[in-house]
């Protein structure tokens, strides 16, 4: 039997998600002194984007930690780097952005807010979405590579050049906290606060552009989408091909055609808007 349409909350998602930003960013203390943490927990990565510098993170943003250690000898910590976002991806994807990055909560809760415009989709859309791969090549692998200093480490380019994240996460709050930091401000912070006022601008009129056009931690775990152990399926024979799960989408990805399109955020929304509950997630085993 068919399920009657009906309007899908996705504040129980919301709450997870804040909670989790709440516990990678857990060290409260570094807000009040403008510090941030530097014990052994910072060794770790977090999955999801999380800038190292934010005064209350316990945990590494695995970008940054890629970018620190990818041209240099310090080849044990590479591999866990490596290692470490294989392994996330290989298990859930792109569940992470989804669910687990605080900066996709932020962009989730801006296209919330009411603006005379909501686009869907524009000319270019799926080409300018091919940009997060050249982001991820360019300045997280390549620059860092090969640009190192006599120790061989890399400068974090994605991080100093573009990421809107680490200025609203690090670079806003110590500012603030910091009288010293102020008077150093030059074209970088002022750069790096243009990009964070457009990403916030855009994701009232877009949702979650920063995902869909830039994250080189979206693109890597968009690669494992289709072959993580995390994945959605379609009952080809429960589908009723009513297009519900399409349109619902806002990464713009079609389940019927794709169930694990890279593009899929595994917010669930297609899941629960199927009135013919013809879509199931989780750790299931691989259609034949």
């Amino acid at each position: 039997m068919v399920k009657k349409n009906k309007k899908i909350s996705e504040w129980p998602r919301h709450r997870l998600q804040a909670l989790w930003a709440l516990l990678t960013n857990s060290y409260l203390i570094g807000f009040a002194q403008g510090k941030i943490y530097k014990g052994k927990l910072k060794n770790l990565c977090v999955p999801g984007l999380n800038c190292y510098s934010c005064p209350g993170a316990v945990g590494s943003c695995p970008i940054g930690a890629l970018q620190a250690v990818i041209g240099s000898w310090n080849f044990k910590f590479a591999f866990y780097v490596a290692g470490f976002l294989m392994f996330v991806g290989a298990l859930i994807g792109r569940f992470v952005c989804g669910w687990l990055c605080p900066f996709g909560l932020i962009q989730d809760l801006l296209h919330k807010i009411p603006f005379p415009v909501k686009l869907q989709t524009f000319r270019g859309d799926k080409l300018l979405r091919r940009l997060k791969y050249i982001i991820l090549l360019i300045f997280v692998i390549l620059l860092p590579m090969f640009l190192v200093d006599i120790l061989g480490q890399g400068a974090p380019y994605f991080c100093k050049l573009i990421c809107p994240a680490g200025t609203l996460e690090g670079g806003i709050p110590l500012v603030l906290l910091n009288s010293s930091m102020r008077s150093a401000l030059g074209w970088l912070y002022a750069w790096k606060g243009v990009l964070l006022a457009v990403t916030v601008f855009l994701s009232l009129l877009i949702y979650r552009p920063f995902c869909k056009y830039i994250c080189p931690l979206g693109a890597i775990y968009s690669v494992f989408n289709p072959i993580s152990v995390f994945k959605y399926q379609v009952d080809e024979k429960k589908c009723v091909h009513c297009g519900v799960c399409a349109r619902v989408c806002k990464m713009q990805a079609d389940p019927v055609k794709n169930a694990n399109h890279p593009e899929c955020i595994r917010c669930g929304l297609c899941k629960k808007s199927c009135p013919a509950g013809a879509i199931t997630c989780g750790f299931l085993p691989r259609s034949s």
